[in-house]
């Protein structure tokens, strides 16, 4: 409530302040353009997501069938900038309180910050919003996508969202290429906080190198390549980050993890994640790379840990996974928290001028020994083969159907019924997706 509050007096605020505002364009998927007093611009954007998810297991006899029917998203989104065009600021929320990973969060507050343009290549961000030290993909509008969901390595390194600090540029390096680098220094565990926030801050950067220009339409953000690009373009990019101290397993929930020392005080683990990718697009055609890894380093000093599950305190790190003394107890136990290991994505795809599309992704998880990536309910599954189609239903992102089927790897072992207490069965998955995009 105190989240949805926060929306409701933003929005009402921004009202009121754009009182008088005329209508200057409106391009349908493109949202509607407002000016309004002493020049002030403003775009309202949005679009719906009905989703339907069916899952089944091929060797499971009984209950081997799963379904789910949802709104995968419901995003409104407001951006304004200032008559001369140095200020700005964003407020987008999602009503569907589901977050970009699919899980039912509660969490309706998604970008709320403002910017101001040093230069006309420099600007720098302050709020909430979508870190640059994850994967490219984390990049993409979600409602451009080139197939129904996301990739498994997306849902199991990235942090999304985040509050702090952010400066962005964009350089001309000669030859019609540019060089776009990036700076986060944020709270480290993912959105805004209420109460109190867990641990120390997060530092990173990413570096993109365009070689042959920029794309169209801002298309370095947007997965499909709607505008056939009619010469290639490229973006190759790192990223690097590392938090100091950390309390939850990727840097996504503040106090999700807390661990203590001797004398009762915090001590938490070190986590650090580094990786490279691309994006390529021309005349249809588009292709996505992306390769991510993780590591931490654990306090020797731990001593005690507090239960997420009503807040006691516990000094037994053997429960779970054993080790060769106390020590080596506690660091198997802390980093089998975590999410920590590497993973690589690689997608194809192309779209027909008629707006017809295919799609193909092979994604590749690879844990570390000790790591929640060995989680046999949600994952320990190291291989993910997806093809997907769709069908453009405007000559933009205003409007598609789109299909997938993803062939999941389970020959790990998956606990399929959410229970940790049943053995793992060696099964594999097969996930069937049907989404539907309307945007005005």
């Amino acid at each position: 409530m105190k989240k949805l509050s926060l929306i409701i007096a933003i929005f009402i605020s921004t009202s009121i302040f754009s009182q008088n505002i005329s209508l200057e364009s409106y391009k349908f998927g493109e949202g509607l353009q407002f000016n309004a007093d002493r020049g002030h611009s403003i775009r309202l954007t949005g679009y719906a997501q009905p989703m339907i998810d069916l899952k089944n297991y091929t060797d499971v006899e009984e209950n081997s069938s799963t379904s789910r029917y949802r709104i995968r998203r419901l995003r409104l989104r407001i951006d304004g900038k200032s008559k001369n065009q140095k200020f700005g600021y964003r407020f987008q929320a999602d009503l569907s309180g589901t977050s970009e990973t699919g899980e039912d969060t509660g969490d309706y507050l998604l970008d709320a910050y403002v910017s101001y343009a040093v230069t006309d290549r420099i600007s720098i961000l302050f709020g909430q919003r979508a870190t640059y030290t994850d994967n490219r993909e984390l990049f993409m509008n979600s409602n451009s996508l080139q197939l129904v969901e996301r990739s498994r390595l997306t849902s199991a390194f990235s942090s999304i969202r985040e509050f702090g600090l952010f400066v962005t540029g964009r350089l001309r390096a000669g030859r019609g290429s540019y060089l776009r680098p990036y700076f986060v220094l944020t709270n480290g565990d993912g959105i805004n906080v209420f109460d109190k926030d867990h641990g120390g801050l997060k530092i990173g950067g990413r570096l993109d190198y365009l070689p042959f220009g920029l794309f169209t339409n801002l298309g370095q953000f947007r997965q499909i390549d709607v505008m056939r690009e009619q010469a290639p373009k490229l973006v190759l990019g790192v990223h690097f980050s590392h938090n100091s101290g950390m309390s939850s397993r990727r840097g996504r929930a503040s106090g999700a993890l807390i661990y203590l020392d001797e004398n009762d005080q915090e001590s938490l683990p070190d986590y650090t994640k580094y990786g490279i990718d691309f994006l390529f697009k021309y005349k249809g055609f588009s292709a996505l790379g992306e390769y991510i890894k993780s590591t931490a380093v654990v306090p020797e000093d731990i001593t005690q840990r507090i239960r997420s599950s009503n807040g006691t305190i516990s000094s037994d790190f053997n429960g779970e996974l054993a080790g060769n003394g106390d020590l080596n107890d506690m660091l198997n136990y802390v980093k089998g928290k975590m999410m920590l290991g590497q993973a690589y994505n690689i997608q194809m795809g192309y779209l027909f001028k008629s707006g017809f599309s295919v799609d193909t992704r092979y994604t590749h998880l690879k844990a570390d020994e000790n790591s929640f990536l060995n989680n046999a309910t949600f994952y320990n599954r190291p291989n993910y083969y997806t093809i997907g189609v769709g069908k453009l239903l405007a000559k933009n992102y205003g409007a598609k159907i789109q299909a997938s089927i993803t062939y999941v790897d389970g020959s790990l072992g998956l606990n399929h019924d959410n229970d940790i207490n049943t053995p793992a069965v060696f099964t594999d998955e097969i996930l069937f997706r049907l989404i539907t995009t309307i945007s005005f």
